[in-house]
């Protein structure tokens, strides 16, 4: 069971991070091209990374719990003893994505109270950006590249 939703969690994350890096592009270029906010495309497109992401952290939280380097690590091992390593995928790894996570979820709310497109591209370009920003930078790209 592990491997199966590290191997899930692993390859759902290259949709996630794909579908999350076209919602911010396409906030961007709307903001910066004043264009009308689309709701066929741009409304979908920002609900798609909403919806991956969401589902990504419902898998990584339940092989947080059963995984060996999640909160078995920290349980065995105190946080004192962990490694580098061992405390990006314990600890890093799930604490901020969560925070990005979180980031994500306020520009969608916010985009939805906004009439005028600039101001919904707005809301998404920073929050989904900063969310993906953060993402990328508690990747475990040593394991993850492998």
């Amino acid at each position: 069971m592990y491997q199966t939703l590290q191997t899930l969690h692993s390859y759902l994350a290259y949709v996630a991070l794909a579908i999350l890096i076209l919602a911010v592009a396409n906030a961007i270029f709307g903001l910066l091209s004043k264009r009308v906010f689309n709701m066929h495309k741009d409304l979908r497109l920002s609900l798609y990374a909403l919806i991956f992401v969401h589902i990504q952290l419902l898998l990584g939280l339940v092989l947080w719990f059963v995984s060996p380097s999640g909160l078995n690590a920290i349980q065995q091992f105190g946080m004192g003893d962990l490694t580098a390593a061992a405390r990006l995928l314990a600890v890093e790894h799930p604490f901020i994505n969560i925070i990005a996570i979180v980031l994500i979820t306020i520009g969608w709310s916010r985009h939805k109270k906004f009439m005028e497109g600039h101001k919904k591209f707005k809301s998404i370009a920073i929050f989904y950006g900063i969310g993906l920003l953060f993402i990328l930078s508690r990747i475990p790209w040593a394991v993850w590249l492998n």
